[in-house]
Parts: C-alpha cells; structure tokens; sequence
C-alpha cells in the first residue's frame, strides 16, 4: 500500500515549490524523501482544486452525505461479496 502524508506535509512540499519555481521536482522530491512524480500530482491536484491541499479520507467528500453514500455503498459491495462466497460455499457442500 502506499504511502500516505498528512496535509501539513503536503502543504509545506507545496508551498516550498512555489516559493522556489527554479528548482526540478526531482531536487525537491529528493529533499523531502518522496518520488518526484509524487510532487508533481501534489502540485497538480492543488492546482486543480483552487489552490486547496487534498487529503484521501472524510476530506475529499463535498458533503457528509457524499460520505455517507460511499461508506454505505462499500458495505454493500463487501456483503454482496460475502453472499456470493456463501452462495458458492452451499452449492459445493450441496453436491
């Protein structure tokens, strides 16, 4: 699994590269100990969302409903694949 950073981290990566636009995002990354294409998707993202830090988690959902939604759709993904293990289960102790 990879890696996850906080968005203090994120921030201060970001911000050091805005502060110093002549730098590679190889030579930051370097400095931070993350993968430059890791810098780049920080710098991207932020970018895109109006200059905001995205975290994964409870903060990428617009609403607490949108994170309701997905919590309850997981669920029903991991029961359905639990029925379907189930249902194979019965019809092989059936035979």
């Amino acid at each position: 699994m990879a890696k996850q950073y906080d968005k203090e981290f994120k921030e201060q990566v970001i911000q050091y590269v805005l502060d110093h636009p002549d730098l590679a995002y190889t030579q930051i990354a370097q400095q931070f100990g993350v993968h430059d294409t890791t810098v780049g998707g920080w710098v991207k993202s932020y970018k895109n969302h109006g200059d905001q830090v995205v975290v994964r988690g409870s903060g990428n959902y617009a609403s607490d409903e949108a994170k309701e939604i997905a919590h309850l759709k997981k669920e029903l993904k991991d029961t359905q694949d639990a029925l379907n293990v189930l249902k194979k289960a019965i019809s092989i102790l059936g035979k």
